[in-house]
């Protein structure tokens, strides 16, 4: 990190979160942030449901809700990036405060409750950068959402790739969310597969084929990501996204903790990590899948890797890292790549899953 951004991020951590978070990428926009371009070597390049990217380090959904800030994303160092979550109506989300750092424990809890401009002003950022001539060089994807109110929840994730699908790489299911009451019990097998099937059939609108993922809570039981398994593998999805934000609060220290909402950070670590290789087991190598939770360094996105993960995404370190621990972990893991005897992100994928079942 350099001193600059040593300043800037200390500076941010002197205000209101959510403030901190608005003031991040009003900076990311202006130009005050490291941009380096996408980080790749031989070793880094890799493909995942068609799309290829030129380094396996995302940015995970949450950072950029409104699709405000593409370009500059596209060259903070990330192979790939999502974007959202958008639901079909503009909402608010909760009441504020609703961000809250847990320092002691580098973690985040969030109950924002899927506060957005809409599918229709993120449609339209979202087409606009896609037909600009400095478009984005990796792949872009949207998080799909669901209005708090919504009569159909499960039509509304089907409702925003239809609108936004022409200008996306990608999108991703978000059912798995712990701020909008109720939101998770999609996740169980009829309903999942109702779900599901509604937004592969609007998928078939498009313009061009867009992989679908599903990103799952961690919050499951052994026999319950079984079952989640083979929906996923039966549905026709491209991915899973293990995993979500947690209910858990075991073993926090920061005075944050007894706030509701979902934990992210750290220490999410080991629990994602044995949620994403009980999937690679489970589904072999009938669906890639990608690794989000408490990844700070190189070594925990290998890690992850070596689980079950062929890509991996990252959000909530970049809160006391900045944004240039992208290219950070990339080029780490580049050396680590090399430094075990591994031509590819490719050939490491799944090596040490049996190490977290």
């Amino acid at each position: 990190m350099s001193f600059f951004e040593q300043v800037g991020m200390a500076l941010l951590r002197s205000l209101d979160p959510e403030k901190s978070h608005h003031f991040a990428l009003s900076a990311l926009r202006a130009g005050l942030a490291p941009l380096p371009g996408p980080i790749t070597s031989a070793r880094l390049k890799t493909k995942i449901a068609g799309l290829e990217m030129p380094n396996p380090v995302g940015l995970a959904a949450g950072f950029d809700k409104n699709a405000e800030a593409i370009p500059q994303l596209a060259r903070a160092g990330f192979g790939f990036i999502e974007l959202g979550a958008a639901t079909p109506r503009p909402q608010p989300g909760n009441p504020k405060p609703r961000l809250f750092r847990l320092s002691e424990d580098h973690a985040v809890i969030n109950r924002f409750g899927f506060n957005n401009d809409g599918m229709e002003a993120i449609g339209d950022r979202l087409a606009r950068c896609r037909n600009s001539t400095h478009r984005a060089k990796i792949p872009v994807g949207l998080n799909l959402g669901a209005n708090k109110d919504s009569a159909d929840r499960a039509g509304d994730f089907a409702k925003v790739l239809a609108h936004c699908g022409n200008a996306i790489d990608f999108a991703t299911v978000n059912v798995s969310s712990p701020n909008t009451e109720r939101l998770r019990d999609l996740q169980g097998p009829e309903a999942l597969e109702a779900l599901l099937r509604g937004v592969l059939e609007a998928r078939t609108g498009l313009d061009h084929e867009v992989p679908v993922f599903l990103k799952i809570a961690p919050d499951l039981a052994a026999s319950e990501l079984a079952e989640l398994a083979e929906v996923a593998r039966k549905s026709g999805i491209d991915a899973v996204i293990a995993t979500n934000t947690t209910l858990s609060r075991e073993g926090l220290k920061s005075a944050h903790k007894g706030e509701m909402g979902g934990l992210s950070g750290r220490p999410l670590f080991e629990e994602s990590t044995r949620v994403l290789a009980q999937l690679s087991r489970d589904l072999g190598d009938d669906m890639p899948l990608i690794g989000v939770g408490g990844i700070a360094s190189a070594l925990d996105a290998y890690t992850k890797i070596r689980a079950g993960a062929s890509v991996v995404q990252l959000y909530s370190a970049m809160v006391y890292q900045g944004l240039s621990l992208a290219p950070r972990i990339a080029r780490g893991l580049d050396d680590l790549l090399k430094q075990d005897g591994f031509d590819t992100v490719t050939e490491a994928v799944g090596t040490k899953r049996g190490d977290w079942l």
